[in-house]
């Protein structure tokens, strides 16, 4: 790869980093062609974008994206990279989860998640129990439904007992 051609990736990369709040960086090593290419197509089922990426390109495209926090990211840029971007934010790690019954790859480096940062596989179980805007959005309806569920049934109840 030449200079020029590195200067593009890491612009494409810049870009791609200024443009999502949800950043997830895998370790896949160690695992076969046939699991990688199994949880690439896993991750494409689910609308998430994965893409091997050399840690001294994605290193400077940190150190130039917009976002100052995501420089915490760049003491986990060892070994191989998988940079991973998604519009949930838990999809990612609910796919690593799912994929690795049994094995301990693909591990979670780190992830940025709407501005918060975690750092460690040990960090996979937290990520993944973040709640989507979908998941959150029904909570409230749930909340909500509730309450009016108990006027509602009273008022019947009342109703019947004058009826009676």
């Amino acid at each position: 790869m030449n200079k020029t051609e590195k200067t593009q990736v890491i612009e494409q990369l810049v870009e791609k980093l200024n443009a999502n709040d949800k950043i997830y960086l895998a370790d896949c090593s160690s695992l076969t062609v046939e699991k990688v290419n199994a949880f690439r197509r896993a991750c494409f089922e689910k609308k998430i974008s994965v893409q091997v990426v050399k840690n001294t390109l994605l290193k400077k495209a940190i150190e130039r994206a917009n976002d100052s926090k995501l420089a915490e990211l760049i003491p986990t840029l060892k070994g191989e990279t998988a940079l991973i971007f998604t519009d949930v934010a838990n999809a990612p790690a609910k796919v690593i989860k799912e994929f690795r019954k049994g094995d301990s790859k693909p591990a979670l480096k780190a992830a940025y998640v709407e501005q918060t940062i975690f750092i460690g596989d040990n960090q996979l179980d937290a990520v993944a129990s973040l709640k989507s805007k979908n998941e959150l959005i029904a909570d409230v309806i749930a909340l909500l439904k509730s309450p009016i569920q108990r006027v509602i049934g009273g008022l019947e109840n009342k109703s019947s007992k004058e009826a009676a």
